[in-house]
Parts: C-alpha cells; sequence; structure tokens
C-alpha cells in the first residue's frame, strides 16, 4: 500500500458539497431514513469539532460530531464518519476519530453515542449502550448503539430519550 501525504483539519463550509457528495456515494439515498441521520436533522454539527481529511486539495473523509441531549443530559452524536472507498484501510477514519474526540474532550464534553459497527468502534472505547438505557427517536440495531464517555462519570446521568439539541439552546 502506498503512503499517504494526509492532511487533517476543521471542516469549513466550503466543504459541504464535497462532503454531501462523499455522503452520497457512500451511504446512498437510504441514509436520509436512518435514525441517526434523522437524529442529527435540524442541528449543525459542531466546526470545532468536525474534521475533514485531505490528500493535496482532495476531501477522502469527513468526521462531525452534533450537539444532542441524552436523557436530559448534553452529550454528542457522532457521525457520519466517511472516507471515499477508494481512500478505505489507510488509516483515514482512524485518524478522523482520534481527531474528533481528542477535539471533544479538550472543549469539555462529557459524551459521545453513534450508531455504527461495534468492532470497528470499540478500538476507540466505544461500548454498546445497555438496553433501554437511552432511546433513540427511531429503530436502531441495538448491537450498534454505541456509547464512550470522554468524562468519568457522564454514561451514568444520561437515561432516557435522546434528541436533537435546538441550535438556539
Amino acid at each position: 500500500m502506498t503512503s499517504l501525504a494526509l492532511t487533517i483539519r476543521h471542516e469549513h463550509p466550503a466543504d459541504q458539497d464535497a462532503i454531501d457528495r462523499m455522503h452520497e456515494r457512500a451511504f446512498g439515498p437510504g441514509r436520509f431514513a436512518r435514525t441517526a441521520y434523522r437524529l442529527r436533522e435540524g442541528a449543525p454539527p459542531l466546526a470545532p469539532l468536525s474534521f475533514v481529511s485531505l490528500v493535496g486539495t482532495l476531501i477522502v473523509g469527513s468526521v462531525r460530531l452534533t450537539p444532542v441531549i441524552a436523557g436530559g443530559q448534553p452529550a454528542l452524536v457522532l457521525g457520519p464518519l466517511t472516507v471515499e472507498p477508494a481512500f478505505m484501510d489507510r488509516g483515514i477514519g482512524s485518524a478522523l476519530m482520534k481527531a474528533s474526540l481528542d477535539a471533544a474532550t479538550e472543549a469539555g464534553h462529557g459524551l459521545v453515542i453513534l450508531v455504527g459497527d461495534a468492532p470497528y468502534y470499540a478500538r476507540f472505547g466505544f461500548s454498546v449502550v445497555p438496553p433501554g438505557r437511552l432511546v433513540l427517536p427511531g429503530p436502531v440495531d441495538p448491537k450498534r448503539f454505541l456509547y464512550r464517555e470522554l468524562r468519568e462519570g457522564a454514561f451514568a446521568l444520561a437515561s432516557g430519550a435522546v434528541a436533537v439539541l435546538p441550535a438556539a439552546a
């Protein structure tokens, strides 16, 4: 495998079209019906916690963190984490995860949730949400509903419905 000169930087507003096209290629039109997408709908991702990866000037990956309320407690929902298929298996997703989780920790956030592949996200410290502990606004495979504490004890405070955090809040 060829080594890539990879740059990770904060997402800029001008990146939106390229990221949207990447999401379309990676997830297809069905992404709009997924619970994780619906949870993020109506709330913009937090710019200081959202990153893109570039090879030269080409955006080849993206990760976003969006504020939510998880059982009455502030939390972040991670996603989507996307890497262009031609650039997969080169550490880009891992680099994006590290950048976003480090930034969220440094900013004082306590809890991140996501819907995703448990074996992949376990290496970043994510665990399955115990059944019934948090409730998403739509169906999800319970084995894919994951959380990670960024601050010890943050998950213990969260129990109940997960909802979008209004932008004005």
